[in-house]
């Protein structure tokens, strides 16, 4: 969709299965969500890794069945990808592939480097040769050419050089390897299938191959799972959490436990957050489906207002390649949402949304409902107005693409057109996620305070983005 918000990709990875290549399809495919436009699985067999990348969803990319039968092995990584930084080309397609001096390294990152672009060019300097256009791919260079003596030493030293937001999923030809940042931007979590070991961006992954949830990898923690067993370790500094809360409001399936909790109870809890704090007189509550439901869920109950459907989403809308004009965004919104009229006709309707970014989508599907013959619409929003880029994974990356850094509140509400228009507060949403008084969670694209410094050349990497 036009006005859609994305991350940056889901990564999965498996130890100790005879069929890794087909346990780690079915978790990428639980995972299409963080990443639609290229999709990739390497398997390790203790002698050499095997990779098959391509561009599309998880079943485009796989549609021929040989191709996992080829994937042969019991070690596996996979990954979905979105283009927050590089284009969306099948160079970019993950995972990477190195041939290190002993043996062979595949990568899965979910994330953003903040420095990304000055280790870039300092590698070049002195003779690295890239391939693509990630971030990526400068930790595989880094990994490449550490002078530590175990691959597991390599990745350490490589990683104490960059900053910035990183979940990774790394096969060796007979290790598994995943990692989270010291402030722990992107979730990670680990699980076990019989006598293999499981990690995956989400817990739904975990779900769908019917592994158990044992515990999040922890921010700064350095999984090493073997023949011998699996080890921990943590060989940077203790320092503050920065998880995103955006994977509370947005990214996560609403069926997955993120940052140690579920994230369904948690957005109901900001829907109630928010019909406490922006109050509707209205006949019913409907949701913008589908990451806003359990919010307008939550906000029905607290508010004592019937919650019906009143917004069908199409799952089957194709993605299009043709640029953006005004008439294509229009059949955009239409194709992917439409009204129920007899639920909207004749009612005041208070319709809750998880964020708005550039207002575009929602602008229209309030359209859609006047049309529908609803008589007044109240929008309600569970979180706060998006005012700065972020730089750690998500794709909203210049202030003039977010339309709360150029409008005030009631500039938006005539914008959009609604009768009434509310927030939630940073307050309020820091009061409804775990912890979230506790400074645990990364505000910035809320409040401007980065917890991680931005290099200049990161805004240079972004704008350059194809």
């Amino acid at each position: 969709m036009i006005d859609a918000i994305h991350e940056e990709c889901g990564v999965f990875g498996i130890f100790g299965h005879p069929r890794a290549s087909e346990v780690t399809y079915l978790g990428l495919h639980a995972l299409q969500h963080r990443g639609e436009e290229s999709s990739g699985i390497a398997v390790g067999d203790g002698e050499t890794v095997h990779i098959h990348t391509g561009l599309g969803h998880v079943t485009d990319v796989f549609a021929d069945r040989t191709i996992l039968e080829r994937l042969s092995g019991h070690i596996a990584v996979g990954h979905n990808r979105y283009s927050t930084t590089g284009s969306n080309a099948l160079c970019n397609a993950q995972p990477f592939l190195a041939e290190c001096r002993d043996g062979y390294v595949a990568l899965s990152h979910n994330g953003n480097l903040v420095n990304a672009a000055r280790l870039r060019r300092e590698m070049q300097e002195v003779g690295s040769i890239f391939q693509t256009t990630t971030d990526s791919e400068v930790i595989v260079h880094l990994i490449a050419r550490s002078q530590e003596e175990s691959v597991v030493g390599r990745i350490i030293d490589a990683l104490a050089q960059v900053r910035g937001a990183y979940a990774l999923a790394i096969a060796t030809q007979d290790k598994l390897i995943a990692v989270r940042d010291p402030l722990g931007f992107r979730p990670l979590c680990l699980g076990q299938l019989d006598d293999a070991w499981v990690v995956a961006s989400e817990s739904c992954a975990l779900d769908m191959v019917s592994a158990r949830y044992i515990r999040d990898v922890e921010p700064g923690e350095v999984v090493v799972i073997g023949r011998g067993g699996i080890q921990s370790l943590r060989p940077w500094p203790e320092t503050r959490h920065a998880f995103c809360v955006f994977e509370y409001i947005y990214f996560s399936r609403p069926d997955s436990i993120i940052f140690g909790d579920n994230v369904d109870k948690t957005r109901r809890r900001l829907g109630k957050q928010l019909a406490l704090e922006q109050p509707a007189d209205a006949d019913i509550v409907i949701s913008v489906p589908d990451s806003s439901n359990t919010a307008a869920l939550g906000y029905a109950q607290a508010s004592g207002i019937k919650f019906e459907i009143g917004l069908i989403r199409n799952h089957y809308v194709g993605r299009t390649f043709i640029k953006p004009s005004q008439e294509t965004r229009d059949i955009g919104a239409r194709t992917k949402y439409n009204p129920v009229r007899g639920v909207l006709k004749g009612k005041r309707v208070v319709v809750v949304e998880d964020s708005i970014v550039r207002g575009t989508t929602l602008k229209h599907l309030v359209g859609m409902m006047r049309e529908a013959g609803a008589l007044e619409v109240h929008v309600r929003i569970s979180s706060p107005p998006i005012i700065s880029p972020c730089y750690y994974g998500i794709d909203f990356q210049t202030k003039d693409e977010l339309i709360a850094s150029r409008k005030t509140i009631e500039q938006i509400r005539e914008h959009l057109g609604v009768d009434s228009l509310g927030y939630l507060s940073i307050e309020g949403m820091l009061k409804a996620v775990p912890d979230g008084e506790g400074n645990e969670y990364c505000t910035a694209c809320f409040s401007e305070l980065y917890p991680v410094q931005i290099e200049d050349e990161v805004s240079k990497l972004i704008l350059e983005r194809t």
